[in-house]
């Protein structure tokens, strides 16, 4: 079971809410007063309506051009209205964006802040649901639901207002629908948000269901698990089908428990305008007004009441979002120092990937001298790569410490923990942009020539002067297509203008059977000249020249020594090395 990201608290949701809108609140007043305007200038349609009532039924010569008059009233009214409103959607609609890209920025910084093992028992699924449904609702509700709820809220209370300055038993009869409504509303929301939640949850197992089958597809094809794939994908979109059709099943419930509701407040307020005009308290207009106003809040009340569909999806997808701005981070140093050199070492290591699993590293202890290639060998699953992520910083250590130079790894400052050590893996990612635009990542100061030194020195020069545009070259997505070794020696490259005292191999250049496989070993050990390096080894000849390997067996370190040493031990590199080498005699 994934640890999900946290979910902030309503609490926390507004509080974030209300931070973020600070530096906006200033066009944030400016819309209210300008809808606010807009709303009480529309208000004014029934009264006119009334006041060509009266004039109708007064009869007297003057009807002509009193109608003609209001008529003008009323395009008056329409040119105005229509012109605020538009100004205030405007100003709510940009203060709503400039928020949401202001929260999207807070959440991408903190995710890069976050360790990667937590974003790992989270799933990618959890944060790419997040950082793309999550912000796509939040959007929606504030630059659709938002101003549309405003408005409506406004033109409500107004309505009301205009109701009782006809006649306050107008007032009483509009509200008499309102209990109805309330009740409606609550019965939907205590049923909908638990729903609306467990659909994001839905969504977000679904999407690390579909990452894990399309990342992973040629395994996928080649071990014939297309099927059990399959079958996952669709139990999870059912789940999230089910909940989406509950969803829907809610809200016609919810909308019919309005009609019912408005059926029985016009019916009130026609009731109310008869007997008032029956007893001659008011004209046939001022009736007419009334039945106006109270319809007019048909539309405006079913806003309110239906967009809180969307405002709580909003409301919901806000709290995921925040709530990945309040993951724990590991905290800064109290007192930060420099390391004196580049070694690293892991002192009496465990390390478990969830709270109470078995340990997958026990009581490790490894010394990574300045200077020096190490290499880590062992069988699929003995904890390699899980040593090369502790060290990088991937990975905290269960128990234990791990030191680069002589300084544990959380004492050293946030910039030289990142700038120290560099981890180079077999997934890698080709940025979309121009080929010098992907290598500046590494050195945004990298010239030209910088560039191309960094591609030769890692084997590149051939597919370089190929290329059609040179470095200008677009890659990546919708650009020139690279093969899995050109874009391993692009990540090599990055390396190389990034220069980082210690270096970590991660299987990077697994290019076995490959045409690339050599390209890449002479990539790897070109990088590892002058500088410390750990290479976890896919092919023992990528160990031999090392100086010193490290044996890993179940989570220990077996032993230890250079090639040679090892073979003449006649221990478990031995068997190791005899059974790779045979096959090449």
């Amino acid at each position: 079971m994934n640890e999900l990201l946290p979910t902030a608290t309503p609490k926390q949701a507004r509080r974030a809410a209300l931070r973020l809108m600070g530096p906006h609140r200033i066009s944030a007043i400016a819309a209210v007063v300008t809808l606010t305007a807009a709303t009480a200038i529309g208000l004014l349609t029934p009264l006119v309506l009334g006041a060509m009532v009266d004039a109708v039924t007064d009869g007297d010569g003057d009807t002509a051009s009193r109608i003609g008059t209001l008529t003008l009233a009323l395009v008056a009214i329409a040119v105005a209205s229509s012109l605020l409103v538009g100004v205030s959607n405007y100003l709510l609609a940009g203060v709503g964006e400039r928020v949401v890209a202001d929260l999207r920025e807070e959440v991408v910084v903190r995710v890069l802040d976050l360790p990667q093992s937590d974003v790992e028992r989270a799933g990618r699924g959890d944060l790419v649901s997040r950082i793309t449904g999550d912000v796509r609702l939040v959007t929606r509700a504030v630059s659709e639901a938002l101003p549309v709820f405003a408005t409506a809220a406004l033109t409500i209370v107004l309505t009301l207002i205009g109701l009782g300055s006809l006649d306050w038993r107008f007032a009483v009869a509009a509200v008499i629908a309102a209990p109805i409504q309330i009740q409606a509303l609550r019965w939907y929301l205590s049923r909908s948000a638990p729903v609306y939640r467990e659909e994001r949850e839905a969504e977000g197992a679904r999407a690390q269901q579909l990452l894990d089958s399309l990342s992973n597809s040629d395994t996928v094809g080649s071990l014939r698990l297309a099927q059990p794939h399959l079958e996952q994908i669709e139990s999870r979109s059912m789940t999230a089908v089910r909940l989406s059709l509950l969803t829907t099943r809610l809200r016609t419930r919810f909308f019919g428990r309005l009609n019912i509701a408005e059926f029985i407040g016009l019916s009130a307020v026609l009731i109310t305008g008869f007997w008032l005009v029956k007893d001659g308290q008011i004209s046939i207009g001022a009736a007419t007004a009334a039945a106006l106003f109270f319809h007019r809040l048909f539309d405006p009340v079913g806003a309110v009441l239906s967009v809180f569909d969307e405002l709580q999806e909003g409301t919901i997808a806000l709290a995921r979002l925040v709530g990945v701005t309040l993951a724990p981070v590991p905290p800064a140093p109290t007192d930060p120092r420099e390391p004196v050199d580049s070694s690293a070492s892991l002192e009496r290591v465990t390390f478990s990937y969830r709270r109470g699993d078995a340990p997958v590293l026990r009581d490790i202890d490894i010394t990574i001298p300045a200077g020096t290639v190490t290499a880590l060998v062992g069988a699929t699953g003995a904890g390699k790569s899980t040593v090369a992520k502790l060290i990088a910083g991937t990975y905290e250590p269960t128990e234990g410490v791990v030191k680069i130079g002589d300084i544990p790894r959380n004492e050293l400052p946030r910039s030289t923990s990142r700038s120290a050590v560099a981890l180079v893996t077999q997934e890698v990612h080709v940025f979309a942009g121009t080929l010098a635009e992907d290598l500046r990542l590494a050195d945004p100061s990298a010239t030209d020539s910088d560039i191309i030194a960094a591609l030769e020195t890692v084997g590149a020069s051939d597919w370089l002067r190929a290329l059609p545009d040179g470095l200008e070259t677009v890659v990546g997505d919708g650009g020139h297509r690279l093969t899995a070794t050109q874009a391993q020696q692009l990540a090599l490259a990055r390396i190389e203008l990034l220069d980082p005292p210690l270096l970590i191999l991660d299987e990077a250049t697994a290019e076995a059977g490959s045409a690339g496989a050599k390209v890449l070993d002479d990539a790897a050990l070109a990088l590892t000249r002058g500088r410390t390096a750990v290479t976890v080894a896919h092919r023992l000849s990528q160990a031999v020249d090392a100086d010193q390997i490290l044996v890993m067996n179940d989570g220990r370190v077996v032993e230890h020594g250079s090639h040679d040493e090892l073979v003449n031990l006649g221990g478990r590199y031995a068997e190791l090395w005899e059974a790779w080498s045979a096959p090449r005699r």
